[in-house]
């Protein structure tokens, strides 16, 4: 399945991207460690259990190297992996007759097929083999990322396997384009959410990174121009340790850090080394990326936080939404008020800000409605009830994901679990339906908006495919808001 997708702005990412550096004597310890970690750390019990029944352990290692050998030549019928007596093993090994495997047969010759050919010490000089260079530079052009390339990371599970596949959508000259997958990344847990993020950590002017909300508590930020990275550049909060004996299980949280799942992530545009977090701790935290440490906790709701998300026209207000079914909104430029407060009818999906106005947002409710609101008419008063200023019944399941068009105003798209993707025009604070779509992505659990092509909407699902909607390509899309435009239609091609 993919659980989040976030867009890389064009330009953004390193033509080539650099391969990782092997990793140092303490960076493996440290991955020893969070491996530890993640299966309960030291545990007493294990490691008895670990020492116990050792020659039964060599037996059945015994038996692999044998099956090994034995399928090196050809030969498996005399050897069962359900023989795991000693005297069923010895009688394999004798009849591999292993004490003279190494040896060579008179007129074979070392790397050929037994014909005499000749064994040439590098590629260059084999005759054989043609067009090197073209092989050559074949693999150097796959891993360009050109300027117009567009660049989408998808957050993955499959088969118990976490990790982002890096996605280049490449234009091509006939209109058309072609999607492949340039590079994946391993990550330590089951991802929930990502923010994609521009901040200097390594130094310089910009950054091309991508933090992770998982089921764990900690927050990784992976650097996307470096291939083959083990781990995180940065890692926010945290388990700092995890002991278990008997029944009893004791965990420490490294400072400040989250204790439960992080389900929502938000970078900060304006201030770029600023990241929020939700988390199913109730908790609301903002992180300074620069230093690695929380800088801010919030504890204003009481059930797990959903979203986070900043305001795009003042960047110190800061919304958040939870299963408490209540939004919550902070202003960083009056920490002592308590801020404004809307109760929703079902649980909070997730919730955005219109990028074309400082006042308004909308939220996505379990229960499969959109509803709209307006700060201005926000109270602080707790008896005070704020009235959204629309209702949208937009799905008859939960509606997983939203994400307003950068260029065209009033234009919102809706995910939802009943597997369809929905666009609609809010103008008027009165929505209408404009557009729908099954994506074949099974219930679709994230979308977003290209804002360097602006109609192009990423769509990813339980099945756990890409999925990509030029949705300008829709006669009611192209008539209402076909204006805002000027990118071209492409047909995408895997």
């Amino acid at each position: 399945m993919i659980s989040a997708v976030s867009w890389v702005p064009k330009g953004v990412s390193k033509a080539v991207p650099s391969s990782a550096e092997p990793p140092s004597k303490e960076e493996v310890e440290s991955l020893k460690g969070r491996a530890l970690q993640s299966q309960g750390g030291n545990d007493i019990e294990d490691d008895d259990d670990a020492n116990m029944d050792i020659d039964g352990t060599k037996k059945i290692d015994q038996v692999s190297h044998a099956l090994a050998a034995a399928n090196a030549v050809g030969n498996t019928t005399n050897i069962s992996i359900s023989g795991t007596s000693s005297q069923d093993m010895f009688d394999g090994l004798r009849e591999l007759n292993m004490d003279h495997y190494d040896d060579e047969d008179d007129g074979i010759e070392l790397f050929s097929t037994g014909l005499g050919e000749t064994y040439y010490p590098s590629n260059d000089m084999d005759p054989y083999l043609k067009n090197k260079d073209d092989y050559d530079s074949e693999e150097i052009e796959d891993m360009i990322i050109k300027p117009t390339d567009s660049v989408v990371i998808c957050a993955r599970n499959e088969d118990e396997v976490n990790h982002l596949e890096v996605w280049i959508i490449e234009e091509l000259d006939d209109a058309d384009s072609n999607k492949y997958i340039h590079h994946d990344i391993i990550i330590s847990a089951f991802p929930l959410c990502t923010a994609w993020l521009d901040c200097p950590i390594k130094g310089g002017d910009n950054g091309n990174f991508l933090a992770v909300g998982s089921m764990e508590p900690a927050i990784e930020i992976w650097d996307l121009d470096i291939i083959d990275e083990l781990q995180p550049c940065m890692i926010l909060g945290g388990i700092s340790d995890k002991k278990k004996k008997g029944k009893k299980k004791t965990v420490k949280y490294k400072k400040d850090s989250h204790t439960d799942s992080v389900l929502g992530l938000a970078w900060n545009k304006e201030f770029r080394n600023t990241v929020a977090s939700a988390s199913a701790d109730k908790l609301v935290k903002i992180w300074d990326v620069a230093t690695g440490k929380c800088n801010i906790t919030m504890e204003h709701h009481t059930d797990k936080v959903q979203a986070v998300a900043w305001n795009h026209h003042v960047p110190q207000v800061l919304l958040s939404g939870s299963f408490d079914r209540t939004l919550v909104l902070k202003d960083g430029r009056k920490p002592s008020h308590t801020g404004f407060k809307w109760s929703v009818p079902a649980d909070v999906e997730t919730l955005a800000w219109d990028p074309h106005s400082e006042y308004s947002f909308v939220v996505s409710l379990e229960n499969g409605m959109v509803q709209g609101f307006d700060i201005r008419a926000a109270s602080s008063d707790p008896a005070s009830e704020t009235k959204p200023t629309f209702t949208l019944h937009a799905h008859e399941k939960a509606v997983c994901t939203i994400s307003y068009n950068s260029s065209a105003s009033n234009l919102l798209a809706t995910g939802s679990m009943d597997e369809m993707v929905k666009l609609w025009d809010l103008s008027n604070n009165q929505p209408s339906f404009v557009a729908s779509k099954n994506p074949d992505a099974g219930a679709v659990f994230s979308i977003s908006f290209s804002e360097d092509n602006p109609f192009l909407l990423a769509i990813g699902g339980s099945k756990g495919r890409l999925e990509l909607w030029d949705s300008l390509s829709d006669t009611s899309v192209h008539r209402r808001f076909g204006k805002y435009s000027n990118q071209k239609n492409f047909q995408t091609r895997s």
